[in-house]
Order: C-alpha cells, then sequence, then structure tokens
C-alpha cells in the first residue's frame, strides 16, 4: 500500500522541571525526585547522591527480540539505480525493480553471485548488499513507574557537561552511548530555553542528545489497550486504561510527509505488507515485505522497520516505524485488545506533541542586570 546559561529563576530557585511539565502539558504524576531538584551553585544533596547511586540506570526489563523474522529473512538494499530482475541465475531478464530507495526479502542464497528475492525472480548480487535489521528493543513499564528515563540517540560519542549548559568534560565520567537508558533526576533550562537532564552525580545531558518518555493522560471516551506516539520525543508508550505498561521508540514522518496528530483507531492489521510509492520521482521507494503492519491512518501505519536504526528521529513518510522486535509486541498485544459489538479490535492510537519538533520547550527568561 501507498505510500552560555542563563536558568530561569524563581526565587533562586530553579524549579525541578518535571513538575513545570506536567502542570504545562497533560502529563501522569511522574516527577523528577524532589530531593535533586537543582539549586544554581549549590551542590547536589547528600539525599540525591544516595539515590543515584541505588538507582544509577532504569530498572526495566526488556521485551524478547522476534528472533523468528529475524533470522528467518535477509533484507537487501538494491539499486537506487534501476536493477533487472531475471527468470533464473544467467537467465533472461523479465522485468526490473525501477530506480529509487528499494529493498527486497532474499529468499535463496545458494548461487554464487545471485540472490532470488521472494517474488521469484533473481537479481546480481552485485545490485544490491544485505543490511542487518536493528535488533533495539523498548521495555515494560512497571506498576510503580514514576522515575523519569529516557534513551540516550547520540551517535558520535560525546561526554556529558558538569554541570546544566557546561561543554563536554570527560570529568562528568559519563560518555554517551546510542540506545544507553538514563534516569533523569533533575531538570534545567538554559539561555535558549532547551532543557538539560542530570542523570547522574555532576553528569547533564541536553536534551537533543536524548528522547525522555512522557506519560500522557487518556483521551476522552477511550478505554482499555491503546498507544501514544509523541512527536516531539519520538516515543510510543502502550497503556492499558490510565497504567503505562510498555515504551520504545519510534521515528516518525518528515517535514514533506508529516504524521498526522490526533485520535485514531488501528483499522487493519498484517503480519507483513509490501509498500511502495512515489514511482518515478526522486523519492520513488519500494519495500518488498514490511513486518508487522497496523494501519491507523489511512495507508498510515505503525511497522516494523529493518532499513534504518536511528530510532529516537524523524525519517519517514508519515509511518510510525519502529523496530522489528517492537512491532512485533505491539502487534500482539493490540490483538489482545477489547473488541465492538462487531467482533472487531478496539485499537485508539492517540497521536500528540509533546513540544514543538526541532525547538527548545522552555520560554527564554533572563535575570535583571546587576
Amino acid at each position: 500500500m501507498k505510500r552560555c546559561l542563563v536558568l530561569l529563576l524563581a526565587s533562586g530557585l530553579l524549579i525541578g522541571a518535571a513538575v513545570a511539565q506536567a502542570q504545562d502539558a497533560d502529563e501522569l504524576p511522574v516527577f523528577a525526585p524532589p530531593e535533586c531538584a537543582y539549586v544554581p551553585d549549590q551542590p547536589t544533596s547528600d539525599d540525591c547522591l544516595a539515590l543515584m547511586a541505588e538507582h544509577p540506570k532504569p530498572e526495566f526489563d526488556r521485551i524478547p527480540q522476534d528472533r523468528l523474522t529475524l533470522s528467518t529473512y535477509a533484507f537487501w538494499r538494491v539499486g537506487p539505480h534501476a536493477v533487472n530482475k531475471y527468470s533464473a541465475p544467467n537467465g533472461g531478464v523479465i522485468g526490473h525493480i525501477p530506480e529509487g530507495f528499494n529493498f527486497v526479502t532474499a529468499v535463496d542464497l545458494s548461487v554464487d553471485h545471485w540472490l532470488q528475492i521472494e517474488s521469484g525472480e533473481w537479481i546480481k548480487r552485485e545490485d544490491g548488499y544485505y543490511v542487518e535489521p536493528s535488533y533495539f528493543t523498548g521495555v515494560i513499564l512497571p506498576e510503580d513507574w514514576n522515575q523519569p528515563f529516557a534513551w540516550v540517540l547520540d551517535t558520535t560519542q560525546i561526554w556529558a557537561s558538569t554541570y546544566p549548559g557546561g561543554p563536554w568534560d570527560a570529568a562528568s565520567g559519563y560518555l554517551t552511548k546510542r540506545y544507553d537508558m538514563v534516569n533523569i533526576f533533575a531538570e534545567a533550562y538554559d539561555a535558549d530555553g532547551w532543557r538539560w537532564y542530570m542523570i547522574g552525580p555532576n553528569q547533564w545531558l541536553h536534551q537533543k542528545f536524548v528522547s525522555k518518555v512522557l506519560p500522557v493522560k487518556r483521551p476522552e471516551d477511550v478505554s482499555g489497550r491503546w498507544l501514544a506516539i509523541d512527536l516531539y520525543e519520538q516515543t510510543l508508550v502502550a497503556y492499558e486504561d490510565d497504567t503505562p505498561v510498555f515504551a520504545t521508540l519510534v521515528s516518525s514522518g518528515l517535514d514533506n510527509w508529516p504524521t498526522n496528530e490526533g485520535l485514531f483507531h488501528i483499522w487493519a492489521r498484517m503480519p507483513s505488507d509490501p509498500m511502495s510509492g512515489s514511482t518515478g520521482a526522486p523519492d520513488a521507494y519500494a519495500l518488498q515485505r514490511v513486518p508487522w503492519v497496523m494501519y491507523f491512518d489511512g495507508s498510515i501505519s505503525l511497522h516494523g522497520t529493518y532499513w534504518h536504526n536511528l530510532f529516537g528521529y524523524r525519517r519517514s513518510h508519515g509511518c510510525v516505524n519502529l523496530s522489528i522486535s517492537d512491532a512485533h509486541y505491539v502487534f500482539n498485544w493490540t490483538g489482545g485488545a477489547e473488541k465492538d459489538e462487531n467482533g472487531d479490535l478496539i485499537n485508539p492510537v492517540y497521536v500528540y506533541s509533546s513540544g514543538v519538533y526541532g525547538e527548545p520547550p522552555g520560554q527564554v527568561v533572563t535575570t535583571a542586570s546587576s
């Protein structure tokens, strides 16, 4: 189917930003620990240091990997030029794959220099290359979850800063690693309105380098199992009524192909489906097998993704990209939802933005001249 730091002060005290966020947005009560509230020019409290020592990292169970899909199918990028399809190895040309962003699923790699694709034709192996899918997985949220956390997105490995708004500093002792999970113990804003998160003793990260999980209130008339997708943070949280039970990273639509905000319902669920669009255009694409597809906004779907490993950043033509394992988990989880009077599954999908993507969330406030 197609398709330099000036902190925001209040009586000299920087209020814990998690509390401010809960007042500004329709969020559930998940707060940074009050004993860790940041006070400029003051050391971190002993109580906060003890808390960070006891819980240095989020303590969540990860969902199982979809080993069957990951081991059964070999995903190959072909092109970007047009690629001939053959009736057999060294056989006649019987068609072609148009120029574009194209992937095929290889089912037979036993013949040197050739591969057979899922639709039966053969292509020259030199016309493509194997792409290893992401093994990233989301986490199960415990019932008593109330500690904000985030995934590290940065791919360049930078040192954390030792104070909010400071330079990268090896003295912090923390070097970023993509998909690392960190607890958020305090927040601060810089002169440009960007948040900084304290993830450990004298360890601060700019919000651009992480994706924070924010719970949201249940939309009116929604109950049972439902999904919330935050386009600002690029996260998905699954709920049972008001209880968040699962969280992960996603990749939603780019500027030219935005993912629509609103309340939708999954109207079709398919174990796999081919997807293509814009044939003949510079942005043409064809994906032979897309696993664990859940359509919710016309031809826009949640689905497994093997062609990139940049979850937490926008990447798609409007769909909501998940890792293959995450998509499999969500596919099965939504399959256990309640049914309506017609026997159809009730699977609401709430798409919203907790901020404006690419823009700082805070207002720039300067202190009075001395």
